[in-house]
């Protein structure tokens, strides 16, 4: 019964880990470029009172055994990288990847940092950043007197000036990054992310190349949060919570009781 004390514990413990994640599921349901995470669950050590398979008799084999489990862990939360509902903006700075791939940007340290979130602004400068006034990468600049500015699905960026209005110029090239992994990219906040050994090194290319999505100028990738799946999975953990309460509250039950019986 003291075992069924820590096992019941152990699925409390990781229930709760299921609650705060689906918390912040549900908290970023409206965050551009968002993607949800799961929580991963193992078995913990078994206790072996009797292997399966072994020699009960002479040449006879019991066929089951019998095996105590201590109850179960968090292996990890995984992000899950599926599509976003694309929602026009009119914005020609905004821009949604249509399949794999992250935009690149330059962290203030100088190193890169990876998003799908496309709320792109201009600086005082006319460079393209984030909202945090990073720099997307490769940095591009848009001249001062430019009258429009045309993304095209390669990520070819043109625009036109005030001086010449039906004539557009190349002035850059966004390019898109993927990884062999991308489950294995770590959380920095900010809609961005790292890469780590896990994820693997970056593959870089021009959009709609080497397996990478189109650009989409105009429009935003949403959160692919989907509330009524996380409210299921947020009753789902709650009840699976009170079920272990009832497990100690019993198993405390049946300990009082073979203490009454000494008396």
């Amino acid at each position: 019964m003291i075992r069924a004390f820590h096992t019941a514990a152990t699925g409390m413990i990781a229930q709760q880990f299921v609650v705060d994640n689906t918390a912040n599921n549900l908290a970023n349901v409206n965050t551009t470029g968002f993607k949800k995470s799961q929580v991963d669950f193992q078995d913990l050590i078994y206790l072996n009172l009797r292997q399966p398979g072994i020699e009960q008799l002479q040449g006879q084999s019991v066929p089951t055994g019998l095996q105590i489990g201590n109850g179960v862990r968090v292996s990890g939360n995984t992000k899950l990288f599926t599509q976003g509902t694309e929602t026009p903006t009119g914005d020609p700075l905004n821009l949604a990847i249509d399949g794999e791939g992250f935009f690149q940007i330059t962290a203030p340290d100088g190193t890169l940092r990876y998003t799908r979130d496309g709320t792109f602004l201009k600086n005082a400068n006319g460079d393209i950043v984030t909202a945090d006034g990073f720099f997307l990468s490769p940095r591009i600049t848009i001249p001062q007197d430019a009258a429009s500015v045309s993304i095209g699905s390669d990520g070819t960026v043109s625009v036109t000036t005030s001086g010449a209005p039906t004539t557009a110029s190349t002035i850059g090239q966004i390019q898109l990054a993927r990884f062999p992994n991308p489950a294995g990219l770590s959380s920095e906040g900010r809609n961005l992310y790292r890469d780590t050994p896990a994820s693997g090194a970056a593959t870089t290319g021009l959009p709609s190349q080497n397996n990478l999505g189109l650009l989409r100028q105009g429009f935003l990738e949403g959160s692919n949060v989907e509330v009524v799946s996380e409210l299921v999975n947020l009753l789902l953990a709650q009840r699976a919570y009170e079920f272990n309460t009832k497990a100690i509250r019993v198993s405390d039950d049946m300990l009082s009781a073979t203490n009454d019986l000494v008396r």
